[in-house]
């Protein structure tokens, strides 16, 4: 039965994976697994909602998109955070997210991006909060424990020749975001790209809102970027049912 769990997974997995529908033959191929044992799987899986079959091939079902809403509103997300997202997306023109830390770990929760984001990353758990800017932020409002317990597990390796790798620099970096309010990031996690990320003040946990623009467009206007942010923040805030802004907590 487990096994049966994990290559269900794995068909989900890939086909949330491709960019177009993924015919069957082509999953037992890429996952190396029995075409009949693929195809009960596909059954299975489409049965549930979670897969659609198309002439073309398996794309995600529609069950998908529920279990993402019931995910974000169990991170308490808040309603209307998704369309501020987008909506800073189609003004400011930047690529924008809300992330979360919660028990240990640090994840985006929503984006509004192009097509190809700038930043390298979408939504998901995110490994290398020390090296993002929203990770940044999440991390200066944690206990010293806490934060050691994530920069262990994450291991702290180097993504790109900017990236912090020292647990004591990265202290000496969040102490300024804590006096700041704010996080910037410059290649250290995708080179040619800068972050910018300002806390959401919460009851329901840490939280921060983020931009991901290119370098030049970031020495340009990346203060302007930064103000945005911050009143995206404290709209973000009242969406999550907060009304007074809360600084970061020192550790």
């Amino acid at each position: 039965m487990p096994q049966s769990v994990d290559r269900a997974l794995d068909v989900l997995d890939a086909v949330a994976a491709a960019t177009e529908p993924v015919p069957a033959k082509a999953l037992a191929r890429r996952l190396d697994c029995g075409l009949s044992t693929v195809y009960e799987l596909l059954g299975a899986l489409t049965d549930r909602g979670h897969l659609t079959r198309t002439p073309a091939g398996y794309v995600l079902g529609y069950r998908v998109p529920a279990l993402h809403r019931a995910f974000q509103q169990q991170m308490r997300m808040g309603d209307g955070v998704q369309e501020l997202l987008t909506r800073t997306h189609r003004t400011a023109g930047v690529d924008t997210y809300f992330s979360t830390y919660r028990d240990g770990d640090i994840a985006v929760l929503a984006g509004a991006t192009a097509t190809h984001p700038t930043g390298g990353f979408g939504t998901g758990q995110d490994a290398h909060g020390y090296a993002t800017a929203h990770g940044k932020v999440l991390l200066a409002a944690l206990p010293r424990a806490a934060r050691l317990r994530y920069l262990t597990a994450s291991g702290m390796r180097a993504i790109t020749p900017h990236t912090i790798t020292s647990a004591e620099r990265l202290d000496v970096q969040l102490r300024r975001v804590r006096h700041e309010g704010m996080a910037v990031e410059v290649e250290e996690c995708v080179p040619g790209v800068a972050c910018v990320a300002v806390p959401v003040p919460s009851s329901e946990g840490l939280a921060a809102v983020s931009a991901a623009l290119p370098l030049d467009d970031f020495h340009r206007r990346g203060r302007q970027v930064t103000e945005t942010l911050r009143a995206v923040a404290a709209e973000a805030a009242k969406s999550r049912g907060v009304s007074d802004i809360r600084g970061l907590t020192d550790g």
